[in-house]
Order: C-alpha cells, then structure tokens, then sequence
C-alpha cells in the first residue's frame, strides 16, 4: 500500500489571481468564485468542494500575516508558521511534518506514542448578498433577509434516527469513529487513521431512518437571518456571521455565513471616503450677490450661504455632515461645490440689465497679456 500526501492547490490559482494582487481584487475575486461554485446555484458533484476550496483561499489571503506567511511557506505557513530544519535554521519542515505529510496520519511507537482525535468537519460556509442604501450604509442598520440552508431535520433533531429508535454502535470501530492501521518502516512504527467507512465517522449505524431526513440528520429549511449594519460600510464590505452556514454532518457545528453588502448610489451624493460629495448648480447674480439656498444632507434640509463673489468650482464645506467612521467616533464632511450657470438665453430686458451692468463694471487689464512671453520675463527682472 502506497500512502501519499493530499496536494493542495495554490490559493492564487485557486482564486486565478496573479501573487502580487490587491486586498480589494482579492475580495473581489472571492465573491466571483463564491457565486459560482455555491452549491445552491451549482449542481455539479464538486461544486461543493471547490466552494470550500475557494473559501479556505479567501481565509488565507485576505489576513496579513496569513497571506505573507504563505507567500514565504506555502501550506505549511498558512496552518500556523513556517517548522525548523534538519539544520536548526527556519524555513523548513520539522520531522513531524514530514511524516504527518508522508504517513497521513500521527505517529506512534518509537516516536512518542501520539494519538489523533476524532476530527468534527463543520459544515460548508455559505455567501450571500444584500442590497442595502446609501443611507444605511452611512449609519447602519438591522436588516433581515431569508436564506435557504442545510439545518438539523426538525423531526429526528440531526440524530438520524427515527423519533423512538436509537442508532447501534458501529461494529467496524467500536463507537471511535476511526479505524487505524499500523505500518512499520525503517523510522518507526506508524499509525494511520482514517474516517470510518461504515458509519462516516458517527460511531454509530442508524438502523432505523428517520422518515423526514431518510437517515442523514439533515434537511432543506429557509430561515430568516438578523444582521447589525455597522455605521460606515462600503460597496463590497463584507460580515461574517458565525455559525449561520450549513449544519455539520453527525451533528458538527454549522459554517459561517458571509454577507457582501451592495450598496445602492444616491441620486444626488457621491461618496469619497468618509466625505459627501455634492455639486450646487447657482445663477450668475447668485454668485455674484450672495444667498441663502436650503440644499439636501444626509440628515435632510440644511441652509446654505452662499457668499458674495463666489467663483464657479468654489467649495463650501459642512463639518460633521459626512459618513460616520466605521472604526472610529465621529464623521465626515459635506462638501458642496458650486456650480455656477451662465445663461445661455436672454430676453430683450434681460439682455439690456446684463449690458448696462457690463457697462458699469470695470473692465480686466490686458496689457500684460499683449506682451511676449520674454517680454514679461525682463519686466519682473526690473
């Protein structure tokens, strides 16, 4: 018998992201693969195993420290650092390692006798997303949305047996829900263990299915889920819901549930940062007087003054009246820029008020704008 280890494919491939990739194309990438191998909307046999794939690549490369352990270690580093050498020095696995990768197993007899625990797979995560507004994004909010999921079947309670019959122990590994194997080579002597192929890893054999779930704990159920909007989120931000994934086989936990937010544009604001971006469209008299205008925030009506003499593309800002900071107290501004319209059509006594006002006003110096440019160069010299 030929024991191997299970190659891992890389995260970036796995991802199909070039290693020198962004945080943000990360994220993005994520949430593609996400949709596309869930295994709601996929029905291929390995939809689901290529959506855990992809979710154990997103766990290593969105962290840091994660991401550049791996980029140093590989897999290795990803699961917890990077072991010590044949020689003392760091970058290569340790003894352990080696067999845990060669032996699939842990190690027992001449090398200290280490016994593995029963390994609970929990179940598959789940990706979702909510359409929220522009405003609910600036302070938060609680929504509540109905997702479909794999949850404990309500009438035999995840325990696989019919309500009144009790599963018998599993003859093949006694209740462990492990069989082991032992192997000598020149190192030692070494124990594999593997998953009970009789009861899956239960340790236990339903002789009586549940009629509801046939036997397998589980069921098709939608539920409705609660979640907090922090203050502060963008487009694309994403929440993590712990323990609202798809329940474990043999009564495991559930996965997480993740939550991409998709934030609706505003008709009149534009976001940048934690700032409210707005454009005020005034006349040329009120430019050039000065008003008072009530404009939009975020918060509803606000009055403007408008100071006399401002120039087209002058920006006012209102302190306080931005995004609120999603990691910190506080908010951001609002800033109005104005833009000043000429028009474009005159009446008779429209266009003879704009005459006697050009009339009345003086006129620009010029002078210096006839001039050459070397010409000007020699008069600032003196």
């Amino acid at each position: 018998m030929h024991l191997m280890a299970t190659t891992k494919r890389d995260y970036y491939d796995v991802l199909q992201l070039p290693r020198d990739v962004s945080e943000e194309e990360i994220r993005k990438a994520f949430r593609k693969k996400a949709f596309e191998y869930h295994p709601d909307r996929n029905k291929s046999p390995d939809a689901e195993t290529k959506f855990k794939e992809v979710n154990e690549a997103y766990e290593v490369l969105r962290d840091r420290d994660k991401r550049a352990r791996y980029d140093r270690f590989g897999h290795a580093g990803a699961a917890g650092g990077a072991g010590v050498g044949f020689d003392g020095s760091e970058g290569f696995p340790g003894f352990g390692d080696i067999f845990d990768a060669f032996f699939g197993g842990t190690r027992a007899g001449g090398f200290g006798g280490a016994t593995r625990a029963k390994t609970v797979e929990r179940g598959a995560d789940l990706a979702a997303t909510l359409t929220i507004e522009f405003e609910e994004a600036a302070f938060g909010a609680g929504k509540s949305f109905e997702i479909t999921r794999t949850d404990s079947c309500t009438r035999c309670k995840g325990n696989r047996s019919e309500p009144g019959t009790e599963a018998e122990r599993c003859s093949t590994c006694h209740g462990t829900g492990e069989v082991r194997r032992t192997q000598k080579s020149i190192f030692g002597q070494f124990v594999n263990v593997a998953v009970c192929g009789r009861c899956d890893g239960a340790g236990s054999v339903v002789t009586t299915p549940c009629i509801q779930c046939r036997g397998s704990g589980r069921e098709r159920k939608k539920k409705i889920i609660e979640v907090k909007i922090p203050p502060g989120v963008t487009d694309g931000s994403q929440i993590r819901l712990t323990g609202e994934g798809e329940a474990g086989r043999n009564g495991a936990p559930h996965g997480n549930l993740y939550i991409s937010l998709d934030v609706k544009p505003h008709p009149v604001f534009e976001r940048e940062q934690d700032h409210i971006l707005y454009t005020l469209p005034i006349n040329v008299a009120q430019a050039a007087l000065g008003d008072e205008i009530e404009i939009p925030t975020l918060e509803g009506a606000h009055t403007l003054k408008i100071p006399p003499g401002s120039q087209h593309g002058a920006v006012i800002r209102l302190k306080g009246k931005g995004i609120a900071h999603l990691r910190s107290h506080g908010r951001g501004d609002q800033f109005v820029t104005l833009d000043v319209l000429v028009p474009t059509e005159l009446d008779k006594e429209q266009k003879k008020l704009f005459q006697d006002l050009n009339d009345s006003l003086e006129k620009p110096d010029l002078s210096h704008k006839q001039k050459s440019f070397f010409d000007r160069v020699r008069d600032s010299l003196g």
